[in-house]
């Protein structure tokens, strides 16, 4: 309810050409707040000592009922659609006593207000007018393009503004009662439909599309008008439509996203902003920020510097972790940090939406990535949850390091493919047996996704075998685009790279080190298409009877071989996992369902783990107790079916047990701050989670 206070301001026509102020005084202390209706900008401006703001004044829309009591209206009588700019509007043919009697104050302030300056008529273009017969009193439609105007808006939920607020809107659900109460009749057609039969309506019309971009930009378009709608249609069917909200459709909306740009969503922070980014935190809406994807562009999935463009990689990350993880929509903050790029397509393209210059390197970016991780520290506190994002090797790997014992930081790239993809291997060995040490595990690729997916692997090693980690890191074989990583190149390697350099000849191909090594498990992170090729895989399967192959490049079109590929080429005794969908296989009267090692597995109930055990930093032991969990989720019904991942269909359940491991492993090691422990944190997490289904409004 609007309270019942009394409105004491004047919104005058912005033609007009008089000014006045006003100056309030409290008790015997002046307040020091000066009343300026000022007719050039058609908005009241108010001059206001840091003292007020300070406080939680700062909306024109809280400012009203908390300080003004001036004129004899109050707010209660209005009607909702009514904007305190119309209900002002000064009559062309008396503007001056309909401002003396909204300015004329009551008794009770009578003597704490100055007079006010006696008004002149303001000067009114009596041709200026707009369609409809309605004046353009406020000057936005008669005003030239070098004048300033104000925008007007409110963000009272009902009539029109409720209809475009994507957090409140429910289109057709609204029901009688509601429609009456918040002015909304009229406004939508008389059919009322429940959540339910709207997402058969949108599914339908998802598929009428062929081709996956259009239904990507279908389902934002609805994520920016019916916020709820969108998630429950997410929840509901994910595993249709998570290939196109994320991986593989998303990769190629990045390369599109300066032609299907829309509307903003997330924070874009430049290098214009250096010296300034606290402040352009301020301007984001929500204050309450648990959750925070950050990218800089540079290494979109398998594509490369996309710059600002790449800005489509954290809105798809966050979507998930609300569906997914069950964590607020409000509570989740997209960013892409703008350095520039070296795409030199991108420089060139009129469409291009970031910085049109060359990236930012040394003192230059890390100093602009300190600013902004001090920022958001200062914002949002100690516990936001900082999720690094498809940043290039050379700076992915520094800013985890540098950050992680000061920030609650995350990578994705580095710590979450490596979870999932250990999931699957623990979740494999009930097909193979043994452990992993028994195991030979050959890599291609050495990026980040790579070397981070080796060293967890490496840490389970050692904590199963209670052997050293530099004993653990000796089952792991790397091949990069020299060749295989021995000694004999330790002084040419990158310092990630050098933890796997074991004494062996050198080998200058992926065959040649299959055949040396023998490997039990080929892991493919190159980004290199058809890189598993047929006699890698007939090689490979020649010495093993279940070989491990998982091809975790993304998109498709960069896997290192397709699932068919992987099933025909070992006879279809391959234990097959990908980094993109691929459909189920039928070979030799048998299907073949192949397990995706999606990400999304893991940081939504990562996220939520840390988010409910109030977590201040990210250990690795909450990482291999995450693995563990999704590795139990797996049935023996999915085992019977070749599945190493469990299916998607029960992705909260999953984010919920994965959520529980994390948070009991934070509060073992003395990381958790939200005490006490509850008592069964699967229960807790469940309740924790967001719900997509309407509210009933009042």
């Amino acid at each position: 309810m609007v309270p019942n206070r009394l409105l004491g301001s004047a919104i005058l026509g912005r033609r007009s050409k008089f000014r006045s102020s006003l100056r309030l005084e409290w008790g015997s202390t002046s307040s020091g707040l000066t009343l300026s209706p000022s007719l050039t900008s058609g908005l009241v401006a108010c001059s206001v000592p840091e003292s007020f703001c300070n406080c939680k004044w700062r909306s024109f829309k809280s400012l009203l009922p908390s300080v003004f009591s001036l004129a004899p209206l109050p707010l209660s009588l209005l009607h909702p659609n009514m904007s305190a700019r119309s209900l002002f509007r000064p009559s062309p043919s008396a503007p001056s006593s309909r401002l003396a009697s909204c300015l004329t104050p009551p008794a009770s302030v009578e003597n704490h207000v100055k007079e006010p300056k006696k008004l002149e008529t303001p000067d009114v273009n009596e041709d200026l007018a707009v369609s409809g017969g309605v004046r353009d009193v406020f000057g936005e439609d008669a005003a030239t393009e070098d004048q300033l105007i104000t925008p007007w808006s409110r963000n009272v939920a009902c009539g029109m503004e409720l209809l475009r607020d994507p957090h409140y809107n429910k289109g057709l659900a609204f029901s009688e009662k509601e429609r009456e109460y918040h002015y909304l009749t009229g406004l939508l057609p008389p059919t009322i439909l429940t959540q339910q039969m709207q997402e058969k309506r949108i599914l339908h019309n998802l598929r009428t599309y062929q081709d996956p971009l259009q239904k990507y930009v279908a389902m934002m378009d609805l994520q920016e008008r019916n916020e709820r709608l969108f998630y429950k249609v997410l929840i509901d069917n994910v595993e249709e439509l998570l290939p196109i909200v994320y991986t593989p459709t998303v990769g190629e909306a990045c390369q599109k996203y300066g032609s299907i740009f829309r509307r903003p969503r997330g924070l874009y922070i430049s290098l214009k902003e250096r010296g300034k980014i606290l402040e352009v935190f301020k301007n984001w809406p929500e204050k309450l920020v648990q959750v925070i994807v950050v990218t800089d562009g540079e290494r979109i999935l398998g594509l490369g510097d996309l710059g600002c463009q790449g800005m489509g990689i954290p809105v798809g990350k966050l979507a998930l972790y609300t569906a997914l993880g069950g964590v607020r929509p409000s509570a989740c903050l997209p960013i892409t940090i703008d350095v520039g790029t070296n795409n030199e397509t991108l420089l060139n393209d009129p469409f291009y939406i970031g910085l049109r210059r060359r990236r930012a390197i040394g003192e230059e970016y890390t100093s602009f990535i300190d600013e902004f991780m001090h920022a958001v520290k200062k914002s949002y506190g100690e516990k936001v949850l900082i999720q690094f994002e498809d940043f290039a090797n050379h700076n992915a790997f520094e800013l985890l390091e540098k950050y992680q014992k000061t920030h609650l930081v995350f990578n994705d790239d580095i710590q979450g493919t490596a979870v999932v993809v250990l999931g699957g291997l623990l979740a494999s060995l009930k097909l193979t047996g043994g452990t992993l040490a028994e195991h030979t595990f050959l890599f291609l690729g050495a990026g980040e996704a790579g070397t981070g997916i080796a060293e967890l692997i490496a840490s389970e090693i050692a904590l199963q075998g209670n052997v050293s980690l530099q004993e653990a890191r000796k089952r792991i074989w790397m091949v990069d685009s020299k060749g295989l990583i021995v000694k004999s190149r330790l002084d040419s390697l990158q310092r990630h790279k050098k933890n796997f350099a074991h004494e062996h000849e050198e080998c200058r191909d992926l065959i040649s080190a299959v055949k040396a090594l023998k490997p039990s498990v080929l892991i493919g992170c190159s980004g290199q298409r058809s890189t598993f090729t047929k006699e890698v895989l007939e090689t490979l399967a020649s010495f093993n009877m279940k070989p491990v192959v998982m091809a975790l490049s993304n998109p498709t079109s960069h896997a290192e071989c397709t699932a068919e590929e992987a099933y025909r080429w070992t006879q279809g005794r391959a234990i097959f996992g990908s980094g993109s969908p691929f459909d189920p296989v039928r070979l030799n009267e048998k299907v073949h369902v192949t397990g995706q090692a999606n990400n999304a597995y893991i940081f939504p109930g990562t996220g939520l783990g840390i988010i409910m055990s109030g977590a201040i930093r990210v250990h690795e032991d909450m990482l291999l107790a995450a693995a563990r969990v999704l590795a139990d989720q797996v049935s023996k019904e999915n085992m019977d079916n070749g599945l190493i991942y469990p299916p998607f269909q029960n992705i909260r359940k999953i984010s919920a047990n994965i959520a529980a491991g994390v948070a009991a492993k934070a509060y073992e090691l003395g990381l958790a701050t939200k005490l006490p422990q509850p008592s069964n944190l699967v229960a807790c997490a469940e309740s924790c989670m967001y719900s997509p289904q309407y509210r009933k409004y009042r």
